[in-house]
């Protein structure tokens, strides 16, 4: 199981936005945001805290699911047949994890670099985000479809091109979404799914809720980023927030997990544009501006 630490540097206040509490005494003060996330983890400040500080906003990363790898044995033999395939699909960061996982037992990393990778780069590898095009790249891949932002869209983009005779291959974790898998059928380009990890809940969950609520007090936001982090992190948050709940703007990182929130009777104040530090700064400025809708 892999887990990540909690918290987030602390960020100055660089633009005057004010909470209600230190408006009401006439100081101003940096607004404070919770992120439901891990951090970044390639040493250096998370990308949504730096992009969220430059906005005037203190954010906390505070992680809220952990990952299970399952059948990277099944997954590392599927990979070692690229001519059973029409190309690649990744939505997310933890499936293309799972590449560099299954490839590691037996030397199958040196064979992925003398002849694989060649193999799978002459077909499309269709990604969703930056953060997972990212990832590709370090495989040595050329990914296409990142500014889709999204599954759906993503769909849309793969369905806008010539159809592939041969399934395309998605390592997906256990609870994905079905809008992509039915926009293909669909259409009637074939699709072979193999599920490659799945999400637990993060074992320190409550225990940082109950630290950061006792250090920071009430955040001015909060964000969510997949259904699953709702799930599992909602009835703490609930519990610590009280009746001031009803203050927390909530955010989500895509349209799924805003409907997500929708369905738990919350209201949406942010869905981001795209999955990235930029857009979700963006849309949690906005809604925290005073009358904002």
């Amino acid at each position: 199981m892999r887990s990540a630490g909690w918290a987030g540097p602390q960020l100055p206040d660089l633009s005057g936005l004010t909470s209600p509490a230190s408006a009401l005494h006439g100081r101003p003060a940096v607004m404070k945001v919770l992120l439901l996330k891990e951090a970044h983890d390639d040493g250096g400040q998370d990308p949504y805290i730096r992009e969220l500080g430059s906005h005037g906003l203190e954010a906390t990363l505070i992680p809220v699911l952990s990952f299970e790898f399952l059948s990277l044995p099944t997954f590392a033999e599927k990979l070692s047949h690229p001519e059973g395939y029409g190309g690649l699909i990744f939505t997310s960061p933890r499936a293309v994890e799972a590449v560099k996982l299954s490839l590691e037992p037996d030397g199958k990393s040196e064979v992925w670099k003398k002849s694989l990778r060649e193999k799978w780069n002459a077909k499309p590898v269709y990604v969703v985000g930056n953060a997972t095009a990212s990832l590709v790249s370090k495989l040595g891949l050329d990914a296409e479809g990142a500014s889709s932002g999204n599954a759906e869209r993503l769909a849309e983009w793969i369905c806008s091109g010539e159809p592939p005779a041969l399934p395309l291959l998605f390592p997906c974790g256990a609870l994905k979404g079905e809008a992509l898998p039915r926009m293909l059928r669909d259409k009637g380009i074939p699709m072979e799914s193999i599920v490659v990890y799945q999400k637990v809940p993060h074992p320190g969950i409550q225990r940082n809720l109950d630290s950061y609520y006792s250090e920071q007090g009430i955040p001015a936001s909060i964000t969510f980023f997949s259904p699953s982090g709702l799930t599992y992190s909602l009835g703490h948050i609930r519990e610590l927030s009280g009746s001031s709940i009803d203050r927390i703007k909530f955010a989500a990182i895509g349209p799924t997990t805003a409907r997500a929130l929708a369905a738990q009777g919350l209201p949406v104040s942010c869905t981001a544009d795209s999955p990235t530090p930029r857009a979700l700064a963006a849309g949690i400025r906005t809604a925290l501006q005073p009358h904002s809708c």
